[in-house]
């Protein structure tokens, strides 16, 4: 399991053996049902996760309790609200399994040990965060200049491989668009 982890480290820095054996001991194994949650909104974000199996989302709650799915995480993807992990402070996202999730974890005094012990370790976090701004910035950009078909195309060009796995109203909230609008906009593209 944690060669999983290790390999996909691998892909952005190199890690002696010290490394390694910092990495198999600091994260931990976590399983999480289908439904059940990583973060929920209003609480303490301590952890950044590694998911080995399974699929997340990340939503915000908007007034009403209507819920409105801001990401999706698979295997290979670390997840958790940075904004909140990295201060230590109360996550305003939620983080619920979609499907039955292998999550490997590592607390955030932990990870600050890696960054400043281990050779590369801060570039990993750079390279990391980095690669979440440019997602989220994508994800802004679709929000404000995009209509609601467009941002389902965004959708499918992001998560390609995630069609069958995301239940249709996860997909709809995402996009911003009742799950009936949904199936209409996926209609008009097929005949399109």
């Amino acid at each position: 399991m944690h060669e999983f982890l290790l390999d996909t480290i691998r892909q952005i820095i190199n890690l002696d053996k010290e490394a390694e054996e910092f990495i198999t001991t600091s994260f931990k194994e976590l399983k999480i049902k289908k439904g059940d949650h990583f973060l929920k909104e209003g609480e303490s974000n301590l952890l950044l996760g590694f998911i080995v199996n399974g699929l997340v989302r990340i939503y915000i709650t908007k007034k009403g309790d209507e819920q409105s799915s801001i990401d999706f995480s698979k295997e290979g993807e670390f997840i958790t609200v940075f904004e909140s992990f990295l201060q230590k402070g109360i996550s305003t996202q939620s983080i619920q399994a979609i499907e039955d999730t292998t999550l490997l974890v590592i607390n955030n005094n932990d990870l600050q040990g890696f960054y400043q012990n281990i050779p590369n370790g801060d570039k990993l976090g750079r390279i990391l965060i980095e690669k979440r701004f440019i997602e989220l910035a994508s994800q802004l950009h679709s929000i404000y200049l995009h209509n609601s078909e467009q941002r389902y195309l965004h959708f499918v060009k992001t998560y390609p491989n995630l069609l069958q796995r995301i239940p249709q109203y996860h997909i709809s909230s995402f996009v911003g668009v009742k799950p009936q609008s949904l199936s209409r906009i996926r209609k008009r593209l097929a005949r399109g």
